[in-house]
């Protein structure tokens, strides 16, 4: 099999300022939550793998968003060999890990996939830079904060980073002016607010002003608790 090219992972996540996240959802669910997430204008969907069902669940994903359009969907919690053969097997067009592992790295670019590793310190995107690779997912996200994305622009300008660990709307534009490419919302399919805000949101983005739609919501959020979704996607 030929290498990847150098921006594989860019070509596939260039267009998209936002990605859906589904866990632990079943094949009927996710196919219905990528419907929507199409419809609300999001491209790319991780599909997370942990068990036997999440494999049947990305390959109904993939089939369907085949069907609707140019959609991208990947295989997340990726940490094993084993991992990437099932999303190999299933479908997905990337793989995305929690943490930075250049065999699973390896392996998934053997298959023709595309990989995400997860970093968290400068060492690790030190490491992953030397490595070759210049798109990385940035975990946990919400615990980083903004400011550790501005940080890392001035050592690493080359990386673009997609920001993921809950996140919600709100987030985005904090994000996006840090110099976030792609921001994954795990819960705001299931979040009525959310979910009526992000047609708005993605039109928003391409137009340069989602800091419109993200502060309609900040303020509200700010004193209001948010129960945990089963889509949040905070633990990997």
């Amino acid at each position: 099999m030929s290498a990847l090219p150098r921006d594989s992972v860019g070509q596939l996540f260039g267009p998209h300022p936002l990605m859906a996240i589904f866990r632990g959802v079943s094949p009927e669910e996710g196919v219905r939550l990528a419907t929507l997430a199409w419809d609300s204008g999001i491209g790319v969907i991780e599909v997370t793998l942990q068990s036997r069902s999440d494999v049947e669940a990305l390959e109904a994903v993939s089939a369907a968003l085949k069907k609707l359009g140019p959609a991208v969907v990947g295989a997340g919690t990726v940490t094993t060999l084993a991992d990437v053969d099932d999303a190999a097997s299933a479908g997905a067009a990337f793989t995305v890990s929690p943490g930075l592992d250049l065999e699973v790295v390896r392996h998934s670019k053997k298959r023709g996939l595309p990989s995400l590793p997860g970093v968290s310190t400068p060492t690790e995107v030190h490491t992953a830079v030397r490595a070759d690779l210049t798109w990385l997912k940035a975990f946990p996200a919400s615990h980083l904060g903004p400011g550790w994305f501005r940080a890392m622009r001035g050592p690493f300008p080359e990386v673009s980073f997609v920001a993921t660990g809950g996140l919600t709307v709100a987030d985005v534009a904090p994000l996006r002016e840090a110099g976030v490419h792609t921001i994954a919302l795990g819960s705001a399919l299931t979040d009525p607010q959310e979910l009526a805000q992000l047609p708005k949101l993605v039109a928003q983005i391409r137009a340069g002003k989602e800091s419109q739609v993200s502060d309609e919501l900040a303020s509200p959020r700010q004193h209001q608790s948010r129960k945990p979704s089963p889509q949040d996607d905070n633990n990997l």
